[in-house]
């Protein structure tokens, strides 16, 4: 008995070394890669400056004399993620609240999977989708020589977007008390009062966790941008015009920029940028699901 209890105090103290190393692994990972950035980012900062960078209105790479404007490459990716974020959030609150509230249990069970399979499909299957499919539509639809644009692009993210934003209200929602609705119900409220005046307020911090969640997800996606946004490093506010976010810059240029030229440093600032945006969207998410979790423990 005494060697069964320190057999299996043994395999707890393994299994929580191993946890701390690949937690401690994780931590130096990301430390690694934001090092590697910052370092690889700095002569670009020397040479042309952070604030001609950061705001500059010119992304000429190849000209001579080259420009490197970053605010053409920030404004597309933050213009294609608003664009996919109006799509995506009132279909996926209105899809997670069905499945939570209205959808009877077999229908739960084949829509909820059948919406988590959307965040398994390759995002180049996503991106030749809208290349052959909806840009078209889109060109023949509003009359235009071309389809890749900024709707497109758009459109296609809203489109993979849906499932974590949809997933993650669900969650919100079902971790609403039951005692809230009941009530709401005492009370005389019926289910759509109680629904949009109760049980969506309750779960608001998990819903804004969902969007900002899902933000992050349409601005770091690389390969949909690359194939239907168009490619062009304007500032535009048409959604007919063709953009180009940052990831699409870095993936299209890195292959052709010379190791060591400032272009090349140019594009790992991008990167850098890039990685910031993402850091401070995931701490704002942290910081709602930490308000979520508070406002529930009080409730219960």
């Amino acid at each position: 008995m005494k060697e069964e209890i320190i057999k299996k105090l043994k395999k707890e103290k393994l299994i929580e070394y191993l946890i701390k190393f690949f937690s401690l692994f994780s931590i130096m990972s990301l430390a690694a890669i934001s090092l590697l950035l910052l370092y690889e980012s700095l002569p670009a900062f020397r040479e042309t400056g952070f604030v001609a960078m950061f705001f500059g209105k010119e992304w000429y790479p190849t000209y001579d004399p080259a420009s490197f404007g970053m605010l053409p490459l920030l404004w597309g990716s933050i213009f294609i993620t608003a664009i996919s974020i109006i799509i995506s959030a009132p279909l996926s609150l209105a899809t997670a609240i069905y499945i939570n509230e209205l959808a009877s249990p077999k229908i739960k069970k084949i829509l909820k999977p059948a919406i988590e399979i959307l965040a398994s499909i390759p995002s180049v299957v996503y991106g030749l989708w809208g290349a052959t499919f909806l840009a078209p539509i889109v060109a023949k639809t509003f009359s235009l020589p071309i389809g890749f644009n900024a709707l497109t692009a758009g459109t296609v993210l809203a489109i993979m977007c849906i499932p974590i934003i949809t997933t993650l209200c669900e969650d919100a929602l079902n971790y609403v008390p039951v005692s809230f609705k009941e009530a709401s119900y005492a009370l005389g409220a019926n289910r759509w009062q109680t629904l949009v005046r109760v049980t969506v307020p309750a779960a608001s911090s998990g819903i804004i966790n969902a969007l900002i969640l899902g933000i992050g997800r349409a601005i770091g996606e690389t390969m949909v941008v690359l194939m239907v946004s168009g490619g062009a490093a304007v500032i535009s506010f048409s959604l007919f015009d063709p953009i180009r976010p940052i990831t699409s810059a870095i993936a299209s240029e890195m292959g052709e920029a010379s190791f060591g030229s400032l272009h090349y440093h140019t594009l790992f600032a991008a990167g850098f940028f890039l990685a910031v945006i993402t850091l401070v969207l995931n701490i704002i998410a942290e910081r709602f699901t930490e308000r979520f979790k508070v406002k529930l423990g009080k409730s219960r």
